[in-house]
């Protein structure tokens, strides 16, 4: 069972092949082929088996920026709800991806416009628009 903290419920369907490094991005690519593939996805609360690649993930807080944990928490708590999601539910990443082009809108205006990863995404996220 593959675990994904809340924003990586949204943000894994417009990965594109970019990342931190080689590492990172051949795990998202193993995350995503496995839940791809049907393996099950658990809602999880904190640092997930997508961040545990990450260069800036020391323990189970992440450095990215100075207020980068609090605020990657919120965007959690904000995508699980939502999705209409449970922490530590266990879901299919078909669901996940039927739902993501009802809630897009509100997830795009009120996280990706602040995103780094914005650009590498844009394109991506015509094409989920309901």
């Amino acid at each position: 069972m593959i675990k994904l903290r809340g924003h990586h419920l949204i943000c894994l369907h417009f990965f594109k092949g970019e990342g931190y490094n080689p590492e990172f991005v051949a795990n998202l690519r193993e995350i995503l082929k496995r839940v791809e593939a049907g393996e099950e996805v658990k809602v999880h609360p904190g640092p997930d088996d997508v961040c545990k690649m990450c260069p800036y993930l020391k323990g189970e807080i992440c450095f990215y920026d100075e207020d980068a944990e609090a605020g990657i928490r919120e965007m959690d708590r904000k995508a699980i709800r939502l999705l209409g999601l449970k922490t530590k539910e266990s879901v299919k990443w078909i669901d996940i991806r039927e739902k993501v082009p009802d809630i897009l809108h509100i997830w795009a205006r009120e996280h990706c416009r602040e995103c780094d990863w914005r650009t590498v995404c844009e394109k991506e996220i015509g094409r989920y628009r309901a």
